[in-house]
């Protein structure tokens, strides 16, 4: 068991990816408003070292917020089924700009209902 977290730049796409999701058999996720580090210190009036001129440059160009995705998978098959799927409708995930995407492996879960 496997728990996918996605931080989505591209918020365009999260209905797609949701839609994607119910398809191939995942019965829930859980979507947060999320920010990254680099857009708050930017949107907070921080850093006026070089490396943050450079920083602010990119974020203009991007959206200081975004979403993350997270959803617990049971099973490796459906995982992979899971990113193959996000990995279709973003594209190139390795772009600035898009996101990323990691998962991590899940002990335990409490209050889930097995389906």
């Amino acid at each position: 068991m496997n728990v996918l977290f996605i931080v989505l730049n591209k918020v365009e796409y999260l209905d797609e990816i949701l839609d994607s999701f119910v398809e191939i058999g995942i019965r829930g996720a859980t979507i947060l408003d999320s920010q990254g580090m680099g857009s708050a210190l930017n949107s907070h009036g921080r850093g006026s070292e070089p490396f943050f001129g450079m920083l602010r440059h990119m974020l203009d160009e991007s959206r200081p917020y975004n979403k993350t995705i997270f959803t617990v998978v049971e099973d490796d098959e459906l995982l992979e089924k899971a990113v193959e799927s996000v990995m279709a409708i973003v594209g190139d995930i390795h772009k600035p700009g898009v996101g990323m995407m990691f998962t991590l492996p899940v002990g335990n879960v409490y209050g889930m209902i097995n389906r």
